[in-house]
């Protein structure tokens, strides 16, 4: 069997496009434009080409973007006053805190200081609560998007069997949540997970978050079951950098049904859901109906 490849790239302009094309009609028939803020502290350089990325594809979807960039030494105090002044902006719909910060700064402060409905990130102890409790919140963009591939390659998930590797909150948690809300039957593993080969060789839905590179081999993979690869480790290999996931892609392909690859898989799902998160939080905000295709 050679595996289907999920192509993360194509779905993700499949799912910006949609995005644009809901902005338009909500400036058209509504006057509104989604607005979303992105604040940056500090110099981290992969949070730089993050952050340009995100502003860059944010206009192209024709929302607005602002952009907040910090010095490094900037104070908690100043930090939650700009986080009070985009909470209170109705042209803001959408905040970003681009993590990590800076070592004094408490990042779960400030992720909470956000207002709930803004939380484009879905890291909020509100939605964080609201999702598990299968009630309506901003989902994390990671999980969201893996969802929506599994959905798109899947249709239903009812009654799927599907193991999470990885626990974080920020991916293995929410994933979790998700696929219990669309009726998998889930297992959370980890690399402390006893027979950890035997539980993943039972599932229909394979979703790899926990940061190790090529952790999980072909062996581990069921015939014909869907395998996500959230990972992106950076390795070097004859002599080369080289970007890897936590599976063994080559191996993995041969028995799987359908794999995502990496790099061109989750990754550029993420921007493309954070994009989607924005424009679902415009239309709560002013109490429209949410954008058909582009929610959990």
């Amino acid at each position: 069997m050679v595996a289907q490849v999920i192509d993360g790239k194509a779905f993700a302009a499949k799912v910006r496009a949609q995005v644009a094309d809901q902005v338009a009609k909500l400036k058209e028939e509504n006057g509104i434009t989604p607005g979303l803020a992105v604040v940056l502290v500090g110099e981290d350089p992969a949070s730089q080409v993050y952050v340009r990325s995100k502003g860059k594809m944010t206009v192209e979807v024709g929302m607005n973007s602002y952009e907040h960039k910090l010095d490094a030494e900037t104070s908690e105090e100043d930090l939650l006053a700009l986080i009070d002044k985009l909470n209170n902006d109705p042209a803001v719909h959408g905040i970003l805190v681009q993590l990590p910060l800076p070592k004094h700064l408490n990042e779960d402060l400030v992720i909470n200081s956000i207002d709930p409905a803004k939380d484009v990130d879905g890291f909020h102890i509100s939605n964080v609560g609201l999702l598990g409790t299968g009630q309506k919140s901003m989902v994390p963009c990671t999980p969201l998007g893996c969802l929506m591939m599994l959905r798109d390659h899947h249709g239903s998930l009812s009654g799927m069997d599907a193991v999470v590797i990885g626990r974080s909150n920020i991916v293995g948690k929410p994933m979790a949540q998700l696929l219990l809300g669309d009726s998998c039957t889930v297992t959370i593993a980890h690399s402390r997970t006893k027979d950890l080969p035997d539980v993943v060789r039972r599932a229909d839905i394979v979703v790899a978050a926990v940061g190790r590179p090529e952790m999980v081999p072909g062996d581990w993979i069921k015939e014909g079951a869907t395998v996500i690869d959230v990972g992106i480790n950076r390795i070097e290999r004859d002599g080369k950098n080289k970007l890897v996931g936590d599976v063994d892609y080559a191996s993995a392909a041969e028995r799987a049904g359908a794999i995502t690859p990496v790099p061109g898989g989750v990754g550029p799902m993420t921007i493309a859901c954070l994009l989607a998160n924005t424009l679902t939080a415009a239309c709560r905000a002013n109490g429209l109906p949410e954008p058909e295709g582009l929610t959990a």
